[in-house]
């Protein structure tokens, strides 16, 4: 009996937890210590504003506002797996090279 609620108890803690595992939303980082975050169509683009953009579950688009080190560049991120995010960038129009993103690892 005290097996059955110990595994009641872990089980209800594992479903208790957010899964964004097979969404866009949650903390990406870029191999060169850059940052963003995505919640619903709120971001936290690497210059550490934050703007909104068009969501949907598995994609993401923002175009960087002015003043900011991306301003006018049409940023597009599409989930490739749980913990993969694909970014191409568009500047004056002109396809940049693809970029690979990974989940963040969560702080210990």
């Amino acid at each position: 009996m005290i097996k059955r609620a110990a595994l009641c108890v872990l089980l209800a803690g594992f479903y208790a937890l957010p899964a964004k595992a097979d969404a866009v939303d949650g903390d990406w980082c870029a191999d060169d210590g850059r940052t963003l975050t995505i919640d619903g169509v709120n971001i936290r683009i690497p210059s550490g504003l934050e703007i909104m953009g068009e969501y949907s579950r598995h994609a993401f688009r923002y175009v960087g506002p002015a003043g900011d080190p991306e301003a006018a560049h049409d940023v597009r991120m599409f989930l490739s797996g749980d913990d993969v995010l694909r970014v191409e960038r568009f500047i004056d129009g002109v396809e940049q090279p693809e970029e690979e993103w990974n989940r963040c690892n969560p702080i210990a």
